[in-house]
């Protein structure tokens, strides 16, 4: 197991340590490490993606969705990192945590975070290139079609985010 230095940023907060195990897993540090718990675990092999967090290469740069159960640390150095606490500003939520809660999307809320995480990724990603009204749907069964829900709330979920998408200035053409 091959020791590293780390840094990177975490929710707009630079991070680093000295001597982590390189092959540590993001989940891992994030709650073990860290006590960010919002960051679930749950199958261990990236299918269910309960585990997404939104990373950007540097500072600016688009988001982009990863799966944080399959990511070693080394993966993350020099990162932006943004977990589901990263979201809200000055004790306000994001407009899609507002909208999750509006729309009733989840039930025991343990896949919340990803569904949250992965949104986040699609709405930078629409703030760079907008797409036309009419293809909302399919760019949110993009971002967030082959995450994982045991109670069921997929559709609640597409709801929400597809009111943030519609109701955010830009976004849509």
């Amino acid at each position: 197991m091959e020791k590293i230095d780390l840094a990177f940023t975490l929710n707009g907060e630079k991070v680093s340590r000295t001597g982590v195990p390189g092959d540590m897993k993001l989940v891992d540090f994030l709650r073990e490490d860290l006590g960010l718990t919002g960051t679930k675990f749950c199958c261990g092999i990236a299918v269910c993606r309960v585990c997404t967090v939104s990373v950007a290469r540097e500072e600016g740069a688009h988001q982009e969705a990863i799966r944080s159960c399959t990511t070693p640390l080394s993966d993350i150095n020099g990162r932006h990192v943004t977990t589901v606490e990263g979201l809200e500003e000055a004790g306000t939520l994001h407009p899609l945590q507002q909208a999750f809660l509006d729309n009733f999307s989840f039930q025991c809320g343990y896949c919340c975070p990803g569904f949250l995480m992965a949104s986040y990724a699609l709405l930078d990603r629409l703030k760079r290139q907008p797409i036309p009204a009419d293809k909302v749907d399919e760019a949110i069964e993009d971002a967030v079609g082959q995450h994982v829900c045991r109670c069921t709330g997929y559709v609640r979920y597409h709801q929400a985010i597809r009111q943030v998408l519609l109701e955010t200035p830009g976004l849509v053409t």
